[in-house]
């Protein structure tokens, strides 16, 4: 029997998709889909500590029926292969909705709603991106668990920034602000223009 999962990447093969140029598609809660979104119980403590196991990072995405940003992102960000094969490559994504109602279990052993659970997390903007390294494995609260979080859409070039600035580590030894201007600077002594990425 195909998992829900199984079946997406199955009918995209039928459709003679690539994993550069899958399209999302618009789940029965009004929320865009991605074929390498994880099914899990939603027991955060857990998906960190699987993620870390694998050798992988967590990605929490926060996101709404009708956010016009929500669409932005899986239309252009994770259209683009380098962007989206970069997160499949290092990061188990967990799709979470502002307004849900499935119960989530909180790295604290708390059960919330979605919605409760983004009060409790200060998510007010969506879509709202939380990366938590694998070293954050066994973290008791999101604030221990997170590494760096986008509150609200950013361009391309930034969202990838953000993966690879928690990825390597960056947000350890510096700020993400000090990170892009190092980033900006060495693609300009390539000749790479940044704004046209």
């Amino acid at each position: 029997m195909l998992t829900r999962r199984q079946f997406t990447w199955a009918s995209a093969a039928a459709l003679g998709s690539t994993s550069a140029g899958f399209a999302a598609t618009l789940g029965d809660d009004g929320l865009h889909k991605q074929p390498w979104f994880l099914d899990s119980f939603l027991e955060l403590g857990d998906d960190l500590a699987t993620a870390a196991q694998n050798g992988r990072h967590l990605m929490i995405l926060y996101e709404q029926n009708g956010c016009p940003y929500c669409r932005e992102l899986h239309e252009v960000n994770f259209a683009r292969p380098e962007l989206s094969d970069y997160i499949k490559a290092h990061y188990d994504v967990i799709q979470l909705d502002m307004f849900g109602a499935r119960e989530v279990l909180d790295f604290d052993g708390q059960a919330h709603e979605e919605r409760d659970l983004a009060t409790k997390w200060g998510v007010n903007f969506t879509p709202t991106t939380i990366l938590m390294h694998n070293s954050n494995a066994g973290a008791v609260s999101v604030s221990a668990a997170q590494s760096f979080r986008m509150p609200g859409y950013l361009k391309p070039f930034h969202y990838l920034s953000s993966l690879e600035f928690v990825a390597e580590r960056k947000f350890e030894t510096q700020t993400f602000q000090r990170y892009l201007q190092d980033k900006f600077a060495a693609l300009e002594a390539e000749g790479i223009d940044p704004d046209v990425w």
